[in-house]
């Protein structure tokens, strides 16, 4: 049974810094494309990051360029965010997801990052 489970989110002040996890289990991690998605309160889930397989290429959504940084450890079947200079903006569930191409998606269940004073 496949089981993406992500932990790290919480409360943090605007410029503060958080690290996401995701354990990923069930399935063969380190051929999958791994990324993080985010959602806002009445707002599309969209793409933050993500990595290939074997990390190579790591793409960026313009709105984390230069404050986020997504790896991955296939050791641990475990992929991070690193989130730095964190905005009330980047509030969101943040979830996990593995993807290859002619395979189902897989989806975590979220995290609650929320960036206020």
């Amino acid at each position: 049974q496949v089981h993406l489970v992500e932990s790290g989110g919480g409360l943090v002040q605007p410029g503060g810094s958080l690290t996401l996890s995701c354990a990923a289990s069930g399935f063969t991690f380190s051929i999958y494309v791994m990324s993080w998605y985010r959602q806002a309160p009445g707002k599309e889930r969209e793409l933050v990051a993500s990595i290939t397989s074997g990390g190579a290429i790591r793409n960026y959504a313009d709105f984390v360029q230069g404050r986020f940084t997504i790896s991955r450890d296939d050791a641990e079947n475990t992929v991070y965010l690193q989130m730095n200079s964190l905005k009330p903006d980047d509030t969101a569930v943040y979830y996990c997801n593995a993807d290859r191409k002619g395979m189902r998606p897989y989806w975590g269940q979220g995290t609650q990052v929320t960036v206020s004073s």
